[in-house]
């Protein structure tokens, strides 16, 4: 539930709603609402569709030890993309780039499913990275600006809700794909669902953003004349995605010659995050840097563990793809569970507690999905311990956008929901290139036939290990949530 960098300009140019009638299905939001669900919808439906292949898809291309980048790769390119689009929602409005993203997110698609060997496969997952980059930091901004304070966690619920239908079929459809005919067309398919909505929802996202239909396609009239990208910004984006990359590649060599990649990528990435995230965000500073460094937390440690489940299950158990991605569903039905519970009328005082106790929801439900490495546990176990995990996502993640919200100004309220996006994508990327460096080191990237349902020799190791490290990241979180407070 992927998927923002700062943005440049003044994002008040566009009024933010306050019509204090109706609720997000109501007559005046309804469109906008179903528009950007179904964005949302296609995504998620990838991402459960993709978790559910990945480990048939490496095994064909001989590629368990690139296993974790053809995930981080997905959130390096999106580094990058976050910084471009929050400036671009800037400059002209958010319809450009979230239409742009999604073009560009169903190209990667094709590649990846189309790739020969392992690299080319982990390209195209770079590509719908800089994609779903884009298209993030668009739908933050059009809920900062189309709806009124009181709806915005309703909006964040019915994100986390548009999960639910691709969180039950999505491992079925993709286990019984890869299975029956290939996990090529899991990637192959899934861009036929981009055309609802560019399509279908197009029309009712331009007349809720105030487009007039005379305007045509591609005449989003821009929000500040002679607005320019922040060209340093947008440098140091790239820096952090390069240095990223190569913290990654020193992480699967494990070697001396991978010394200099390793400090090529520090040196880039620390400055470029110091320089794109609130100042005081790596330290926990009170209030909003912490609400910005908690969603990379979250994020990174919940995906880095979730991204080697369907794994595995294949190799520790034997389950088919089917069974093996349909462990992560209940996950994805919590996670919108927990969500809801966050936008109760109410909750708002309970804001703190919440985010908090999402944090140990997370950390238990990683520990718990560990304990099917011991034999004589049930693998049922797993899917009930994501189902726990999911809740405490829901709680915690949603509680982060609305404090973000809240702690922002109108005129932040672009920039801060883009380095929501970037503390999320660099979470992601940081800790799964962290687990993918371990799963090497421990031995896991020589597991072998896991395509044929053969289970991995030494690979349990690895995948404990990976366990009790985002474990521990997850309780590190909650200890500094309550900083999420300002300072009295």
């Amino acid at each position: 539930m992927t998927t923002a960098s700062p943005v440049s300009a003044d994002t008040a140019s566009v009024p933010i709603s306050t019509d204090p009638g109706g609720g997000v299905m109501g007559d005046r939001f309804r469109a906008l609402t179903l528009g950007i669900v179904s964005v949302v919808l296609v995504i998620a439906f990838e991402a459960t569709a993709v978790n559910t292949a990945m480990p048939v898809a490496a095994g064909e291309l001989d590629g368990f030890g690139l296993y974790a980048f053809a995930f981080s790769g997905y959130f390096t390119t999106t580094l990058f993309a976050l910084v471009v689009s929050g400036q671009w929602c800037d400059r002209s409005g958010p319809l450009r780039p979230l239409f742009t993203g999604i073009a560009v997110f169903g190209a990667g698609l094709l590649v990846a499913g189309a790739a020969p060997g392992m690299w080319i496969f982990v390209g195209g997952r770079a590509l719908q990275g800089l994609g779903g980059g884009l298209v993030i930091v668009a739908l933050y901004v059009v809920v900062g600006r189309a709806y009124p304070e009181r709806l915005r966690p309703s909006v964040f619920a019915a994100f986390s809700a548009a999960w639910v239908l691709p969180s039950i079929v999505g491992p079925l459809v993709s286990g019984a794909v890869t299975q029956h005919i290939g996990w090529r067309w899991v990637f192959l398919a899934v861009p036929v669902l981009i055309l609802l909505p560019l399509a279908v929802m197009g029309p009712a996202l331009r007349r809720s953003m105030g487009v007039p239909p005379a305007a045509g396609r591609g005449k989003e009239q821009p929000l500040l004349k002679g607005a320019a990208f922040d060209r340093r910004r947008t440098g140091l984006a790239a820096m952090a995605a390069v240095g990223a990359g190569l913290l990654q590649y020193a992480g699967q060599r494990l070697d001396l010659p991978g010394l200099l990649p390793a400090a090529v990528g520090v040196a880039l990435l620390l400055p470029a995050v110091l320089g794109l995230l609130p100042a005081g965000t790596l330290r926990a500073g009170r209030g909003l840097p912490t609400v910005i460094l908690l969603r990379g937390v979250a994020a990174g440690a919940f995906f880095a563990a979730e991204a080697f489940i369907p794994l595995m299950m294949r190799t520790e158990r034997g389950l088919s793809p089917t069974l093996a991605g349909l462990t992560l569903t209940s996950g994805g039905l919590s996670w919108a569970l927990g969500s809801w519970i966050q936008g109760r009328p109410g909750a708002e005082r309970y804001r703190t507690p919440m985010i908090r106790g999402g944090f140990v929801l997370t950390a238990v439900a990683i520990a718990g999905a560990a304990l099917v490495l011991v034999p004589a546990v049930p693998a049922w176990v797993a899917a009930v311990a994501w189902g726990v995990g999911g809740i405490g996502m829901g709680l915690a993640v949603a509680s982060i956008s609305v404090l973000m919200m809240k702690l922002s100004t109108p005129e932040d309220a672009g920039a801060n929901s883009a380095s929501l996006q970037v503390s999320d994508a660099l979470g992601n990327v940081l800790l799964m290139g962290l687990a993918g460096a371990l799963f090497g080191a421990l031995g896991g990237g020589s597991v072998a036939a896991v395509h044929d349902g053969a289970a991995g020799a030494g690979s349990t190791g690895a995948f404990a290990v990976i366990f009790g490290v985002m474990a521990g990241v997850a309780l590190l979180g909650a200890l500094v949530s309550g900083r999420v407070r300002k300072a009295a």
